[in-house]
């Protein structure tokens, strides 16, 4: 259930539809919601040599922050960031 949020973690981006490609891999035969780690190392660490998931352009980054700027100041104190990443 987590592997998007590892794979995340990881400074990889991928997409629902390559996320679901790379569950297929590492899942067991009967789905359980878990995934083994034996089976997760090697197709994570040849997706990182690969670069075969970009990470997000730096642009995009910044025009979300702008977006969350409302005062434009150039910067979200940590109580924005919280509220917008907890309430929005």
């Amino acid at each position: 259930r987590e592997i998007g949020s590892i794979v995340r973690s990881l400074g990889c981006f991928p997409t629902e539809a390559e996320l679901h490609e790379l569950l297929a891999k590492v899942e067991e035969e009967e789905p359980t919601g878990y995934i083994h780690l034996e089976k997760f190392l090697p197709v994570m660490t040849k997706v990182l040599l690969d670069r075969s998931c970009r990470p997000i352009p730096e642009d995009v980054l910044l025009h979300a922050f702008e977006a969350l700027d409302e005062n434009k100041c150039g910067y979200l104190t940590k109580e924005e960031l919280v509220k917008h990443m907890t309430e929005e």
